[in-house]
């Protein structure tokens, strides 16, 4: 029987599991996983994850005392939660977990420093090598910064909200052990720009980490290349040979489903033979490049903008929780109607791709029908709490 594309693809690419769901890790045995406000929101919600949450919320209060305020106990939480579903998933998996600074820090160097700090050393006394664990940082000039120092401490870096050649050359420099460029994301952009459709081998997306993957491996810069953010299996096949790729549980079972042959697209040999030009990389040369890539600094502001707002979802979300579990009432969680609300920006009953503030990986999963939209419905589906519809449009 033949092998499946996920397994040939497996020989030739790292896979990642771009889930929160530890039981969607444990189907697919990925080598590394990776986690977000998004997903811990989603996986926060299901029925067997509860005690976690708890666990960790009452903890965090315990600890802060009585002069923190709600919000900060809250935010104090989200970061232990971060690093208590990434201590499950490194139970399951054998390589790394990425664990992710608040977005909002994105454009504050110090502070960026500071949390990824704290963060690995949550892990450490939990008895987990920092070698294991990736700090996700966006990939804004201060946060590239913040990540040098962090590289010179021996603290590993995943550069995130990545689109353009300048931050990845940025990234390079900085000695940053691995980026993340979203490729259905600059796919997006395009269509949105263009109107046109592109087929997997022409996709803007895979056509910008290919030229990422080509100019690191031909001047041998060690930093990785983990393809991100998929639309369809069409552009994970086309950058068959990447170094990673992290893909949603959703595209890993397709994958999976498959059994033709795989052509490794990307090759370090046959970059090293391109005639590709080096270019050098300053603050100035960086600010001025981002400037003239429109999709890149629309998308870059667009995905923190994103996920600040999926964390302060989160938030509200704990200190709603918070507040119930110590007047010792029953939770009567409304976060599916608080998420829907909150990403209904139009208000006309679903939540297009465009409106979403979390992970492409989370949108899949919701959006049972594949239409493009979530529903009030597939919202209540996929979290398993409940959501009238009415609410969801208010």
């Amino acid at each position: 029987m033949a092998s499946s594309l996920l397994e040939q693809l497996r020989q030739m690419t790292t896979v990642v599991a771009d889930t929160g769901d530890i039981q969607a890790i444990e189907q697919f045995t990925p080598q590394d996983a990776t986690t977000n406000p998004s997903l811990i929101t989603a996986a926060a919600q299901m029925p067997q994850y509860q005690e976690i949450v708890d666990e960790t919320l009452l903890k965090a209060k315990q600890d802060a005392g009585s002069a923190m305020s709600d919000k900060a106990i809250a935010n104090l939480a989200f970061k232990r939660l971060a690093v208590a579903f990434g201590l499950k998933i490194l139970q399951i998996i054998p390589g790394r977990v990425s664990t992710e600074v608040d977005a909002r820090l994105s454009y504050d160097t110090e502070a960026t420093l500071a949390t990824a700090r704290d963060l690995i050393a949550q892990y450490e006394q939990a008895g987990v090598s920092r070698e294991r664990v990736l700090i996700k940082i966006a990939s804004t000039w201060e946060g590239i910064q913040a990540a040098t120092v962090l590289e010179q401490e021996g603290i590993h870096c995943n550069l995130t909200l990545l689109f353009g050649l300048h931050q990845a050359i940025a990234c390079a420099q900085a000695g940053v052990t691995l980026i993340s460029p979203f490729v259905g994301r600059i796919l997006d952009w395009y269509k949105q720009e263009t109107g046109q459709e592109y087929p997997p081998a022409e996709d803007p997306g895979v056509l910008s980490v290919t030229q990422i993957y080509n100019y690191y491996k031909k001047f041998d810069h060690t930093t990785e290349v983990m393809g991100a953010s998929f639309r369809n299996i069409g552009e994970i096949c086309e950058l068959a040979g990447c170094d990673l790729l992290t893909i949603s549980p959703k595209l890993l079972a397709q994958l999976d489903s498959i059994q033709e042959p795989l052509v490794r697209r990307l090759d370090p040999e046959k970059a090293k033979t391109m005639a590709i030009d080096p270019i050098s990389m300053d603050e100035a040369a960086f600010r001025q490049m981002h400037r003239q890539d429109r999709m890149a600094s629309e998308k870059l502001e667009e995905g923190i903008n994103g996920f600040s707002k999926a964390l302060e979802t989160l938030e509200r979300l704990l200190v709603e929780r918070l507040c119930a579990r110590m007047a010792g009432e029953k939770m009567v969680d409304h976060a599916a109607q608080d998420l829907f609300k909150a990403c209904d920006l139009d208000g006309d009953g679903f939540i297009t791709r465009e409106e979403w503030l979390g992970t492409d990986a989370v949108f899949d999963a919701l959006d049972l029908d594949h239409d493009g939209k979530i529903t009030a419905e597939e919202i209540n589906a996929g979290l398993g709490v409940a959501v009238k519809p009415a609410m969801a449009v208010a």
